[in-house]
């Protein structure tokens, strides 16, 4: 375990971008009844994390000062309250928490967690909580099964590439739209890839070869009106308003919403385990980089899932593929 001079969280103290968030040391916290202590290996981050610390959303405005960062994490347990039953000291765990998971370690209710199969990679663990838990709900929302054919826009993003995964795994057929560069990407999971832009509709309707029943909008651009050129139901569409909501449903910390959300935490680790989906993790950062991972994000050109690591092998950053691409003239 970390020596105490090492326990430090991710906290910002007024609205703003990514350099907002400083390096704030705590003492090394305590589980009291029915909580548990975790040492945090990866945690994931989220366009949201970035909504509440811009102000954008304000859900959660009366939050006292300083703001914790973060809701996904996974880690050890290693210690555990009075009550606690189910896990143990040593246990590696998967977990969620409305905010502060940017941080060494977290003390949670043991509501907060499942357990991490020993096939899921820490990477993935740390940032399967609100990608995955987002796409079940929706998944479930919509009922999709085998009889729909359904576009899933931003396909290649974290939400997006477990709708599009577990749509598949259900009996769809799925079309993912995005840009080109992510083309190979979606087809070596099953998906048909179709470029955004002018002529999207028909670019679907080419490669659908059946009526579109579902459409799900991860990207906010256009969704309703090709929704509604591809004849696809009012009902079952959703857009991105519509994953903000049931994000923050997911984010709530009252008694039934917690419930709810460890549930689809552990439907999405099992998922996980069994191959019914691959989350890639295209930008694995030092959480003290994590000003840098949030402007990584923010450019919206990562695949899958950005994490966050406590305690990085190196912090030496390798040029990846899509870098690359994007440099190219």
């Amino acid at each position: 375990m970390r020596a105490p001079t090492d326990v430090y969280s991710y906290r910002y103290t007024r609205y703003g971008d990514a350099d907002v968030l400083h390096r704030h040391q705590v003492p090394l916290p305590r589980p009291g009844h029915g909580e548990v202590l975790v040492d945090v290996v990866t945690s994931g981050i989220n366009h949201m994390e970035v909504f509440l610390r811009n102000g954008k959303e304000d859900t959660w405005h009366d939050d006292p000062w300083p703001r914790g960062s973060g809701s996904d994490f996974a880690g050890i347990v290693r210690e555990i309250g009075d009550g606690v039953v189910g896990f143990s000291v040593g246990d590696d765990v998967i977990g969620h928490v409305r905010t502060g998971a940017h941080a060494t370690h977290l003390v949670v209710p043991a509501t907060h967690l499942v357990r991490k199969h020993r096939s899921i990679e820490w990477e993935v663990a740390g940032g399967l909580f609100l990608a995955a838990a987002t796409a079940l709900d929706t998944l479930d929302d919509l009922k999709i099964g085998a009889d729909d054919t359904v576009v899933i826009s931003a396909a290649a993003g974290g939400v997006g590439s477990i709708e599009a995964q577990v749509a598949r795994h259900r009996g769809a057929r799925v079309i993912g739209t995005c840009g080109e560069r992510n083309f190979d990407y979606l087809r070596q999971l099953g998906i048909i890839p179709v470029r955004y832009g002018d002529g999207i509709v028909e670019r679907i309707e080419r490669v659908s070869r059946r009526p579109v029943t579902a459409y799900i909008d991860n990207f906010g651009k256009d969704g309703r009106e090709v929704a509604e050129a591809l004849g696809v139901p009012a009902e079952r569409y959703r857009s991105s308003e519509d994953r903000r909501d049931v994000e923050l449903a997911l984010l709530r910390d009252d008694p039934d919403s917690v419930a709810h959300a460890t549930r689809m935490l552990q439907q999405a680790a099992d998922l996980a385990a069994g191959g019914a989906f691959r989350l890639l993790v295209s930008g694995l950062y030092s959480i003290e980089d994590v000003v840098e991972a949030y402007e990584d994000l923010h450019r919206l050109h990562s695949r899958g899932k950005i994490v966050l690591a406590t305690n990085p092998v190196t912090r030496v950053r390798m040029l990846r593929a899509r870098e690359l691409f994007e440099a190219m003239p």
